[in-house]
């Protein structure tokens, strides 16, 4: 029987790949080519359909690289095939890859009208439905040249990732270029033995319903007529519909199907070519429609929405006309489905504020789910976030790329770090580009671990990462396993109604509790660091153009930059899509988010400094106006606030001294003691005021480290854990030297520190500035290493069981030990500024200005005591899909920070990545906004978005308990209330206590928060 079924499915195939299918276009008729290359970057259609062609044949090459060329096909239908359903069929060069990876094409009339998109699953044009025969043809196609960059085998080292190191030679060579005639019932009978095929592979031998479908395939077999398929289709049919009628049985696991085409916005493409595939795969889309009715697609991305509007209004107006029918629907109320790990607080609400409007504004639609298929992990913070945006609910599919565990739910109650719980769903058909294929609906129905208290799942489908979208071929699938024994019940619908249905079902669904990590892809932390720097710079940039041209407009009536802050928040919510900020695209894409960045910089600086100006007053008069944009008071500069600063005035913060000692070097500002050796590695961190020290016997703090790291697959995505099994100590020191304070050092006492190893050569410099109870390091490497990892280790008599990490709105506590499989797969961990390590009574913290990679190791020593290691990710050098990933310069910003509470990590974090800026002026800016609670942060101040000139103020509470806080406004406030990240009124937010200050100061706001709360408060003028 084993030998039976194997022979049969062999025959299957064959008789389908070598007869049925190509007799789908039995007849047919070549097309007379003609081509005009595109000279450069992709040009409008107006354009490129006036242009000169050139006679062109079905065999010639054409390319190179990320060129266009657009095939004009021309001809007439034969009059013998009036009455007929005829279609261009067109092979651009394809290859048995997946559609997105390869060349690609979109179809044009003379007019302009878009057609629909070609790709290799999806070949065929409409071109008369019936024919009346004699009737001229005349198609144009922009063929995208578009390299394969994720070879076979892959992960190979290419310089295809950026056009001016592709090369000129030619990708591809056109195939085919006919009409033909479409024969249906051919075509039905393919989905025919298809769908019966599939089924009956994916059931167990055990199964009678598998035996039985067999027999109904040998007889189906036995008759097509192998040398006219054509003329035997009907009567093939005929004798499999039995098969295809009966009907699934009361159990049958209950699957919603949603048409959907995951369109990474970058990643071995760059930004403009998915603008293109947003377009192809739209007009497919559209185009299925027209024919389907009931076929319902989700796309996600808001920014992909807004390309369309932008760039195609011809395909967004049909695309709107869906979506009002309810067809093509907007998902996951983000601007693109961003990595979620490392953009910040105000960034990651940003994402979902400017999401969710763009599709109420322009489609009416208030979306409710958070559609994340392909992010690598995902914040404990996002729960809280979903929620404040008005989403209801949350799916991905990525956690089952796990390399260790395996997630123990598909539907579930996620809590996050303030207790917010949102329904979440991870579809067991493990895959977010399915084709409805019985191996892999089986599969979902097999693989589903809530099976006993729910009964469905849910299963996007469609060709995805490199767009293409559903085909006419999954679309008869779902159609003939809608209701059929042997495989679940298929229903095409709304993600809505999925969610709805599975909610009402499972309404006590486990919960988990944290974060979704990822045991996959930890490399995405480190990779592209510049990338990474330019992300952090941008949301502390705008963090500060909002806050003072907030201040400056309520102080001083300066104009608000609504429209320029809009568009620089767009830039870098884009920039933050999950495979460029995780830096795992090709080195274009790169190329263009640090140019982007610079422009950034550039706006944004503009914006501050205007806003400053128009707050410092007088810039001719004696005397400096410091500005201090973070949320906490320093050296008598307010939070949030300008404090004018006389020239003559003392520091009064002390002073710190550099001194050589016995053993190398000695930094003291009578705060923290820091010895440095003769090789420039920290030996000695004494508190003291704590009178402790703070490193292990014997063990040197800020000690480079540098690993092999060529990981199994995935080489910008993954750090293996392997990577620990040799480490090489850079402790040879090319020079060590106090730095001058009169010179480079200012008011610090520093030593510079400079190695050279491999190819590459490293600048530190060590500093305590007066008053300072942290030890700053600052870290130029000119990097020249492949495939390598470099990190630098703080190790720390600390014995700590956790550590505590920074992320949005809070921090996130992670086990430093290994109990179980689960802590041991954590072996790098992501983080914001900071990183803390504690035992009762005592903590250290170790800060940053721009890296996400960590890891936190525990070791007991000889001694007794135990060394809790916090080690941060600098750069990593892998050669795929960017060849020179990392080389170059780069810029760092450390500090250690002995004797920290959680409090002191969250100022200290701040501190860091928001240096004061100084103008001459004779003025003084007090704060908008005074929080009585410094465990109370404002992440955000700035003027409402519908522009009544109201003042929306973001906070939460940071060390993770229980507290009331008062918010103070220096401005005449006529009104305050809690809203939403769409600054909607918020019907569930905290009870508000707003009266007059007793003192005279302004209106103050009372109210109390839960452990990481966040709350916005709008506060009417």
């Amino acid at each position: 029987m084993h030998d039976d079924r194997r022979l049969l499915e062999a025959r299957l195939d064959r008789v389908l790949s070598e007869r049925v299918w190509p007799a789908v276009y039995a007849t047919s008729t070549p097309l007379e080519v003609a081509r005009w290359d595109v000279p450069g970057e992709p040009v409008p259609a107006p354009r490129a359909l006036d242009a000169t062609y050139e006679p062109a044949a079905v065999g010639d090459t054409w390319g190179p690289a990320w060129g266009t060329t657009w095939f004009r096909l021309s001809g007439r239908v034969p009059r013998s095939w009036a009455g007929s359903t005829v279609q261009a069929v067109v092979d651009l060069g394809f290859d048995d890859r997946m559609p997105g990876f390869q060349c690609e094409g979109l179809v044009y009339q003379r007019d302009g009208t878009v057609l629909k998109g070609l790709n290799p699953r999806n070949a065929w044009v409409p071109i008369s439905a019936p024919a009346a025969g004699e009737e001229a043809v005349e198609i144009f196609v922009e063929a995208a040249a578009n390299p394969v960059i994720l070879g076979d085998p892959p992960f190979q080292q290419t310089e295809l990732g950026d056009r001016s190191t592709a090369g000129d030679d030619p990708l591809y060579r056109l195939r085919r270029a006919d009409i033909a005639i479409f024969d249906a019932p051919v075509w039905e009978l393919a989905i025919d033995l298809d769908v019966i095929g599939g089924v009956m592979r994916a059931l167990d031998t055990g199964d009678p319903r598998r035996w039985e479908l067999m027999r109904w395939l040998e007889r189906t077999l036995d008759a097509i007529d192998l040398q006219d398929v054509s003329a035997s289709a009907e009567r093939a049919r005929e004798t499999l519909a039995p098969a295809l009628r009966s009907p699934a049985v009361a159990s049958a696991h209950q699957i919603s199907a949603v048409g959907h085409a995951h369109i990474d916005s970058a990643w071995l493409w760059p930004l403009r070519e998915t603008v293109r595939k947003v377009a192809r795969t739209s007009s497919n889309v559209t185009a299925l429609m027209d024919d389907n009715p009931d076929f319902v697609f989700a796309m996600s991305q808001a920014q992909q929405w807004a390309w369309l509007k932008d760039h195609r209004p011809d395909i967004f107006s049909r695309v709107r006309k869906a979506a009002a029918a309810g067809q093509f629907v907007p998902v996951g109320g983000m601007w693109v489905e961003s990595d979620t790990n490392m953009p910040g607080s105000e960034a990651l609400a940003r994402q979902f504020s400017h999401g969710k409007r763009f599709f109420r504004d322009e489609l009416g639609v208030d979306t409710q789910e958070v559609w994340l298929p392909d992010s690598f992990g995902y914040s404990a913070a996002l729960p809280q976030l979903v929620r404040l945006s008005g989403s209801r609910w949350f799916l991905t599919q990525k956690i089952s790329w796990s390399q260790t565990n395996t997630f123990p739910h598909h539907t579930f109650w996620w809590e996050g770090i303030d207790g917010t719980r949102i329904f979440t769903h991870f579809p067991p058909v493990d895959t977010y580009n399915s084709e409805l294929t019985g191996d892999e609906l089986a599969h979902a129905s097999r693989n589903f671990r809530d099976k006993g208290r729910s009964s469905r799942s849910l299963v996007p489908f469609g060709h995805g990462d490199g767009g293409g979208g559903p085909t006419r071929e999954m679309l008869a699938r779902a159609e003939r396993l809608r209701d059929l024994e042997g495989s679940p019940q298929v229903a095409v619908e709304h993600p809505a109604d999925f969610f709805t249905k599975a909610h009402a079902e499972y309404p006590d669904a486990p919960v988990w509790l944290g974060e979704l990590y990822l045991e996959f892809h930890r490399g995405t932390y480190t990779s592209q660091a510049k990338t990474k720097q330019g992300n952090r710079r941008s949301e502390h940039l705008l963090r500060e153009a909002e806050l003072w041209a907030a201040t400056a407009a309520v102080r001083t009536g300066h104009a608000y930059p609504y429209e320029r802050l809009d568009q620089v928040w767009r830039t870098v919510l884009l920039n933050q899509f999950h495979d460029i900020l995780p830096g795992s695209s090709i080195a274009w894409v790169h190329r263009e988010a640090a140019d982007a960045y610079a422009e950034v910089a550039a706006e944004l600086n503009g914006i501050i400094e205007a806003a400053q100006r128009a707050l410092a007053g007088d810039p001719d008069a004696e005397g400096t106006v410091v500005f201090n944009a973070a949320p906490h008071e320093r050296d008598g500069i307010p939070a949030l606030g300008a404090h004018r600063a006389s020239p003559a005035a003392a520091s009064g913060a002390g002073t710190a001294a550099a001194r050589t000692a016995p053993d190398g070097y000695e930094l003291d500002n009578g705060i923290l003691r820091v010895r440095v050796d003769h090789q420039g590695l920290v030996t000695s961190v004494l508190d003291q005021r704590a009178g402790r020290e703070v490193l292990p016997p014997g063990q040197p703090a800020n000690l480079l480290q540098l690993h092999q790291d060529l990981p199994n697959e995935w080489d910008a995505w993954d750090v293996d854990e392997f990577y620990r099994n040799t480490t090489v100590d850079l402790t040879d020191a090319d020079s060590v030297a106090i730095l001058d304070q009169d010179d480079e050092g200012g008011d610090a006492a520093a030593v510079r520190v400079t190695r050279s190893f491999g190819a590459s050569r490293v600048t530190q410099v060590l500093s305590l500035s007066p008053g300072a109870r942290r030890l700053d390091v600052e870290t130029e490497v000119d990097w020249h290493e492949r495939e390598k990892f470099l990190k630098a280790a703080f190790p720390l008599d600390v014995r700590a069981h956790e550590s505590a990490a920074e992320i949005q709105f809070g921090h996130l506590r992670r086990p430093t030990h290994t109990n179980t499989s689960w802590d041991t797969a954590r072996f790098e961990i992501c983080a914001h500024r900071w990183v803390h390590v504690a035992e009762p009574g005592y903590g250290v913290a170790v800060l940053n200005d721009s890296t996400y990679g960590h890891d936190v190791t525990r070791d007991v020593r000889a001694d007794g005591g135990t060394t809790s290691t916090v080690r941060v990710s600098l750069l990593r050098a892998p050669r795929f899909p960017d060849p020179e990933t990392d080389q170059g310069r780069h810029r760092f910003h450390h500090a250690l920070a002995p004797g920290a509470e959680i409090e002191d990590a969250v100022r200290e974090g701040y501190r860091i990545n928001l240096p004061v800026r100084e103008l001459p002026g004779d003025a003084s800016a007090a704060p908008l906004v005074e929080v009585d609670d410094p465990g109370v942060v404002v992440e955000s101040v700035k003027l409402a978005d519908d522009r009544s000139g109201d003042v929306v103020v973001r906070l939460y509470e940071a060390r993770g308990g229980r507290c009331g806080a008062t918010v103070t406004a220096g401005f005449a406030v006529t009104g305050a209330r809690t809203v939403n990240l769409l600054e909607d009124d918020l019907e569930d937010g905290p009870e508000l206590d707003v009266r007059a200050d007793s003192g005279g100061a302004g209106t103050v706001i009372g109210f109390g928060l839960r452990p990481f709360q966040v709350v916005t408060l709008r506060l009417v003028r």
